[in-house]
This record gives C-alpha cells, sequence and structure tokens, in this order.
C-alpha cells in the first residue's frame, strides 16, 4: 500500500505538509493539458484545477500543449522533472492517438495514475439545415456525396468511429482533422463539414439551442439531458459504438511517493465536491470517480480494446 499524506486543517482549507516540505517550493503547478483552449478537455481540466489548487495550498495554472492528437503534450508531461509541479489531464486520446499513429512516444509505465474523472456521450450531430432528422435519414441523405467528416483530432473516437461508421454505410466520407473541437465547431457551423462527433460538454449550447442536430449517440447511457437521442447500438450498430472511453488525471511516473499522495487526495477530494458533480452533470459529463489502481486498469482495458478495433477496422492516420 502507497504511504498516504497526512493532512491537517488550517484557516479552512487542507494543507498537505508533504507539498510545504523541500524539494516541493511554494511555486504554481501545471497542469497540461494536450489539446488546444476551448474544447471539452480544457473545459474539464480548469474545473477539477481550482479546487485542487484550493486543497494543496498552491496555484494549478492550465497550459494547453496541443499538437499530434495529443502526442506533444503528453511527452512533455513524460520528460518533465517528476517533482509534482508538472501533471497531465488527459483523455482517451491518451491510448487512442498512439494506436491509430503507430507512434508511441511514451508508454503506460511513464505516468503514475492520479483517478479518474469521468466519461462523456459523444452524438454525431449535423447542421440544422441539414434535411436528415434521423440516423437512417442522414444515410439515405449522404449516400452517393462523398462527404467530408470532421474531427477534433486524428486517432480520436470521434476520427475512429465516424469511419468506422461511414464504412458500414459504405459513405464514402472523407476525415478533415481538426487541432481540437473549438475550430471543428467553428467549421461545423460554416458548413465545411456535414457532420462530426462533439461533446455536450464543449458544444452543448449549439446542440441544445437546435444549430447542431444530434442523431446518435456513442455510449450506452445516453445524453442524460437529451434522453431522446438514441444511442448507436440501440440503432443495431456494433458494440463497439458503445464504449465511451475515460478521462482522468496523470502525473510523471518518478514522483515522490508523498507528492503522489497529496496530488491523488487532492483530486480524490475535488472529484467528492458537490459544486464539482453539479457542474459536470450540467454539461452531460457522467462522473466515474476511481483510485489509481482502478484507474490504471481501466486504462489498461481500454487500450486493449482500442488495439483490437483499430487492427480490426484497419484504421490509421498521420499526425
Amino acid at each position: 500500500m502507497r504511504r498516504r499524506a497526512f493532512t491537517t486543517l488550517t484557516a479552512g482549507l487542507l494543507a498537505t505538509p508533504a507539498l510545504a516540505q523541500a524539494p516541493y517550493p511554494n511555486r504554481p503547478i501545471r497542469m497540461v493539458v494536450p489539446l488546444p483552449a476551448g474544447g471539452a478537455t480544457d473545459i474539464w481540466a480548469r474545473l477539477v484545477a481550482e479546487p485542487m489548487a484550493g486543497i494543496l495550498g498552491q496555484p494549478v495554472v492550465i497550459e494547453n500543449r496541443a499538437g499530434a492528437g495529443g502526442l506533444i503534450g503528453t511527452e512533455a508531461v513524460k520528460n518533465a522533472p517528476a517533482d509534482g509541479h508538472t501533471i497531465l489531464f488527459h483523455i482517451a486520446n491518451f491510448v487512442q492517438t498512439p494506436v491509430v499513429l503507430r507512434r508511441w512516444p511514451y508508454q503506460l509505465d511513464d505516468f503514475a495514475f492520479l483517478g479518474k474523472f469521468g466519461t462523456t456521450p459523444l452524438p454525431l450531430c449535423v447542421r440544422e439545415d441539414n434535411p436528415a432528422k434521423t440516423l437512417k435519414e442522414f444515410v439515405a441523405w449522404a449516400k452517393g456525396k462523398q462527404l467530408a467528416f470532421g474531427t477534433y483530432s486524428p486517432g480520436s473516437s470521434g476520427h475512429a468511429l465516424a469511419q468506422a461508421f461511414s464504412d458500414l454505410e459504405r459513405l464514402d466520407m472523407t476525415a478533415v482533422h481538426y487541432r481540437g473541437e473549438a475550430p471543428l465547431l467553428q467549421d461545423m457551423l460554416g458548413g465545411r463539414v456535414s457532420c462530426a462527433f462533439h461533446s455536450m460538454t464543449a458544444s452543448g449550447e449549439q446542440i441544445r439551442s437546435g444549430r447542431l442536430r444530434p442523431l446518435a449517440t456513442l455510449g450506452r447511457g445516453g445524453i442524460p439531458s437529451l434522453p431522446a437521442v438514441p444511442t448507436f447500438v440501440s440503432l443495431g450498430y456494433p458494440d463497439y459504438f458503445g464504449n465511451s472511453g475515460f478521462i482522468g488525471l496523470f502525473a510523471p511516473v518518478r514522483t515522490p511517493e508523498p507528492i503522489l499522495g497529496a496530488l491523488e487526495d487532492a483530486f480524490r477530494e475535488t472529484m467528492a465536491r458537490p459544486e464539482v458533480l453539479r457542474r459536470m452533470a450540467e454539461t452531460d459529463t457522467i462522473a466515474q470517480y476511481l483510485p489509481p489502481a482502478a484507474f490504471r486498469a481501466d486504462v489498461e482495458n481500454y487500450l486493449a480494446f482500442w488495439q483490437g478495433l483499430v487492427d480490426r477496422l484497419g484504421i490509421t492516420a498521420e499526425g
């Protein structure tokens, strides 16, 4: 068992002695988000950073290090000094992108797993002026048109499963990759791509206002605020459309045990706060906190699933 950092209540905040001892000077903690600002991952990280800063008694600053589907920022954290001042907030691209790009600048063993944040439904959307009101109608409308679909990152769920959908329905759609969901959303609204998977966190306002129309969603539980939107699995698509990935927090693996313990405790407490859970629910983000060992097992299982899926579908991309 890992030795946990003891905590004491000071001035209304949890002060963690492990953080006050050298070599952990009082300076900001960088929470690296390896995807661009404005997307769902960036929004989730900022939701976590504020309460963690209060618990740890040190500023937690978001640093967006986008590029290569998340590989650049993730590798930067792997190579950062393992002193607790650099941590990684990431989504399933953590394993998806390396598998699809056939390039691994890091391994799972390069990271300590601090905890799972949750997951989110990803609906396939079209613009409000598209004549299709259902997924079946979209398939009929799209056949023979050789349309483009957008993705928020090469190698992501939004890439691989849109490609799988296109192949299953023989739509011959072409992938257009963006550096994050924010620019993808702009081009969707501008009509430069015909469909894309979007997160409710970053694009929910456009979906609820009707500017984007969700036709079906990945995952098994549907969209909490839009229960009428069917899942792909409920419409008869293969079972792999029911997998919804993960969101979580990591640190360089050589980070000292007392500091890892303090970070794990701060993240666990953050994930129990009613305000955090309320804000997650408002954006249809499904809270699924897991402690470090269970989170690592979850990621390992997802990696095995994703490798099998990508090999079976023959999906590749260039980063």
